[in-house]
């Protein structure tokens, strides 16, 4: 095979040795782990090292997702405890704060407290000068339920009057009509997936466990 020197050298090619063939259809004694498995349509697609390493990144990031949601209501089915509801409330201040909410006169945002609060769960600055507020509801539920329409118009009902906007945040996901009403009365909606997602983002609650640095060919230092 190397002294006929392919251009390219795939599992097509290797499919024209028999021993290949057989390596493929072959498992290991235990019979629980298979061979190569077959190449999906016509050719086998070859990956450059660049998108292999942006496919793992973005499989890792799913997983880290999961585990986020996961530590934060107790397992899929667990039911959420009033310690895990409040931490969730400090939680998302803090995470509005990194992404730099909160205005800074105080340096502070603030939860309300958990009975008589209205329906509002937090308070923060949405500009240093402390101009407008965002009132926040943040429920931590499990991650099979869906929020509805009613919760939300709930949450627009305790707002309604207020000089502010409004957040509802959740670990779970939201019903469509939820959506759609939130849109109506300008109120953002972020489902479980999204608050991962900017926890990972502004590093609240990670941290950075391996940093590669890819170099690439500088051309116009060899063009000097």
């Amino acid at each position: 095979m190397l002294q006929e020197n392919p251009p390219v050298f795939d599992l097509k090619f290797l499919e024209k040795y028999d021993s290949f063939l057989e390596f493929k259809s072959r498992k290991r004694n235990d019979g629980n782990t298979p061979g190569i498995a077959e190449p999906v349509g016509s050719e086998q697609q070859i990956k450059t090292p660049y998108e292999l390493m942006d496919s793992s990144f973005y499989e890792i990031k799913s997983a880290l997702r999961n585990e986020i949601l996961s530590v934060l209501t107790g397992g899929t089915t667990n039911e959420v405890t009033n310690k895990m509801a409040l931490f969730f409330e400090r939680l998302v201040v803090k995470l509005l704060m990194k992404m730099g909410y909160g205005g800074l006169l105080d340096g502070e945002g603030s939860t309300t407290p958990g009975s008589g609060d209205g329906g509002i769960d937090g308070i923060i600055r949405e500009d240093k000068l402390g101009l407008s507020h965002i009132y926040i509801q943040a429920k931590c539920y499990s991650l099979e339920r869906t929020v509805s329409r009613p919760a939300v118009q709930t949450f627009v009902g305790a707002i309604a009057g207020k000089a502010g906007k409004g957040l509802f945040i959740t670990t779970a996901k939201f019903s469509s009509e939820a959506k759609e009403y939130a849109k109506h009365n300008h109120v953002v909606l972020v489902d479980g997936d999204m608050l991962a997602d900017l926890m990972i983002e502004y590093g609240v609650g990670v941290s950075t466990a391996q940093t590669y640095e890819i170099k690439k060919l500088d051309s116009d230092f060899f063009n000097d």
